[in-house]
């Protein structure tokens, strides 16, 4: 299906929620990886998320007035906020949860999509030029902040004629 152009390497974007129940977003250009005439995508491998207070060496639990849920989605296309599971341009998504009656942090491992087979040709492949990046919390401090870093493991690939034609085709239906 794809020809592997290079090894695999990391993109990082920091979004920084610093208001309850805002809406907040952050993307990752990939105009530079994607090139429609060389039929040539982006392949997703994984998607990591880093949670920070306000700045690198808080402590997390400092960060909250209360108890708190922070949720952060990538999607490959732009939804203008948080979309459902089974929305087609969700590449990944976490959520972090603060409890203060027993002062603990935990976070739920969302499945992402495309990520079920565990050879190296697994993944994501996209065919966009941008990565949206969009989060949202409630618990947060007054003067707080939550830092979230996404790092994105991808590689380049360039795909048969049929294979970037569909892919391109999903994309497009989705956006409907």
């Amino acid at each position: 299906m794809a020809t592997k152009k290079t090894a695999i390497f990391t993109l990082t974007e920091r979004l920084t929620v610093s208001a309850n129940a805002t809406t907040t977003f952050a993307d990752i250009d990939l105009s530079s990886y994607v090139d429609v005439g060389d039929r040539q995508a982006l392949q997703v491998h994984s998607v990591d998320f880093i949670y920070q207070g306000t700045d690198s060496n808080e402590v997390m639990q400092s960060t909250f007035a209360g108890d708190s849920e922070s949720k952060v989605q990538v999607t490959d296309l732009n939804r203008g906020g948080l979309v459902f599971a089974n929305d087609r341009s969700l590449v990944a998504s976490a959520q972090l949860n603060f409890d203060t009656g027993t002062n603990q942090l935990s976070n739920e491992a969302d499945l992402y999509p495309d990520n079920f087979g565990k050879g190296s040709d697994d993944g994501r492949y996209i065919v966009n030029d941008t990565l949206y990046i969009v989060g949202r919390t409630t618990g947060l401090d007054s003067n707080k902040a939550l830092n979230v870093t996404v790092r994105v493991n991808a590689s380049i690939v360039t795909l048969g004629a049929k294979d970037f034609m569909a892919i391109a085709i999903q994309s497009t239906a989705a956006d409907n």
